[in-house]
């Protein structure tokens, strides 16, 4: 196993990690995060995401399964049965062409119809200039609050302040940290996201500017920040994706 560990699927804790969901957050005010996107298996939550047009949900390649997801959009909660809930099934992943399991972590996935804009279930823009070192951002999801397999039983959200790349670098020091990434750390220790977090948004000023990518051995150690790839170095290929969709249909 890699010294590090992916914000992995179906909430597998890894070795050594200590802890498996938004550390040290707090519940998100419902509906007050529309963007968010549950990814699910037979009921069981596998990864976050948002949603960035009617259509698509961005997330993370290391989500990718070969079989279709249930996409939840308008949920607080996973287990109840909202009036807000609107619920698609994938039909297509974009998974980037240059993922290796460590560099370009990032994917879209197609539905199989158009999310109707309501107050519970809005797009979030994405953020195309480079993020300043030191914003103050959130990320937030649904991943395991106990330890145990046990789901939030609403989502969760923590604030998040990004780091420079050349502290980040020097932090994981056996890792490779390319410009595509940006870290992130909590306010204290032990705080920031973990497993069945992974794919979920890094949202600075509104914007969608990470992905959720890795974690360090133990979640939320500010001695190995949280890791999100930089949605800004991404932009020609997310546009590219949408555009050969666009195309595609007409």
């Amino acid at each position: 196993m890699a010294r590090f560990s992916l914000a992995l699927l179906l909430l597998f804790i890894c070795d050594g990690i200590e802890g498996s969901h938004i550390i040290n957050g707090r519940e998100s005010a419902p509906h007050s995060r529309p963007y968010m996107a549950a990814l699910q298996l037979r009921g069981r939550l596998i990864c976050g995401g948002a949603l960035i047009r009617e259509d698509f949900v961005l997330t993370a390649a290391h989500c990718q399964i070969s079989v279709p997801y249930r996409v939840v959009l308008g949920s607080n909660s996973l287990s109840g049965n909202e009036t807000t809930r609107q619920e698609f099934r994938s039909i297509q992943n974009f998974p980037h062409p240059d993922y290796d399991g460590h560099l370009n972590d990032i994917m879209l996935i197609k539905l199989n119809g158009r999310a109707n804009m309501t107050d519970a279930v809005q797009l979030i823009p994405l953020k195309t200039a480079r993020l300043p070192t030191f914003s103050k951002c959130l990320t937030a999801g649904w991943g395991d609050v106990g330890d145990n397999n046990t789901l939030a039983a609403r989502l969760q959200e923590v604030n998040v302040t990004t780091l420079s790349e050349r502290t980040c670098r020097r932090r994981w020091r056996k890792v490779p940290i390319a410009r595509t990434m940006v870290c992130g750390v909590g306010g204290s220790d032990f705080q920031g996201f973990c497993s069945g977090d992974s794919g979920g948004p890094l949202v600075c000023n509104g914007t969608m500017a990470g992905v959720v990518s890795f974690s360090g051995r133990r979640c939320g150690d500010r001695r190995t920040p949280d890791v999100y790839m930089r949605v800004s170095s991404f932009s020609d290929w997310i546009t590219s994706v949408l555009n050969s969709d666009d195309t595609d249909r007409h």
